[in-house]
């Protein structure tokens, strides 16, 4: 593996675990073994190198929303590898909160370019369950109670609070439980509409 994406690793980790102003370049150095000389090169600054990281994310979530508009999917299967990508993370700790989710809780002090990526990152995702939940909605697996826009937030802001909760409480099955019941909620919802076309 390249240095450069090393580096990139690297920071994700730091960042998932302390978040932005909990690690230095100093970290990255010693856990990447390169001297800090070496990371300036690639990246003159902190900055440089976590938007690095938060744009890796994000070219990810683009690339699946694009995916998604040329062709079928299932809904159902596409929020569960969504959710269930996150609940091995906790679970394993290789990822055990979002990179993202933790940058955004420090958004008042971080640069603004870096600011702006991680607003970003929540609208490319806040599209992309859009599109899911719109198309769940269409097959007749989801009734939604207001605007596919407001689903999608609110589906996006119970999964980032439960990966929270399951931090609080120490316990990654809090983070399942949560997400499970909010799974069949949704798709419960589609019931009462399918009882009526029958």
């Amino acid at each position: 593996m390249a240095t450069k994406q090393k580096l990139i690793d690297s920071a994700r980790r730091l960042i998932q675990m302390r978040g932005y102003n909990g690690f230095s370049y100093a970290d990255v150095a010693e856990e990447v073994r390169v001297r800090k000389a070496s990371i300036h090169h690639h990246f003159p600054a902190k900055s440089d190198l976590a938007l690095a990281v938060v744009e890796q994310s994000r070219a990810l979530i683009l690339e699946q929303t694009a995916a998604l508009a040329a062709g079928n999917f299932d809904p159902e299967a596409q929020l569960r590898m969504y959710t269930g990508y996150r609940e091995k993370c906790i679970t394993d700790a290789s990822a055990p909160f979002c990179v993202a989710g933790m940058l955004a809780s420090e958004l008042p002090t971080l640069p603004d370019d870096l600011g702006k990526s991680v607003r970003a990152h929540f609208v490319d995702l806040s599209n992309w369950l859009e599109i899911v939940l719109t198309r769940g909605a269409q097959m007749g697996r989801y009734h939604l109670q207001g605007s596919a826009r407001q689903e999608a937030e609110s589906f996006m802001a119970m999964v980032y609070g439960a990966m929270l909760t399951a931090r609080a409480y120490g316990d990654p099955k809090v983070f399942a439980a949560i997400v499970a019941n909010g799974l069949k909620r949704l798709a419960s919802s589609a019931a009462p509409k399918a009882a009526r076309t029958r």
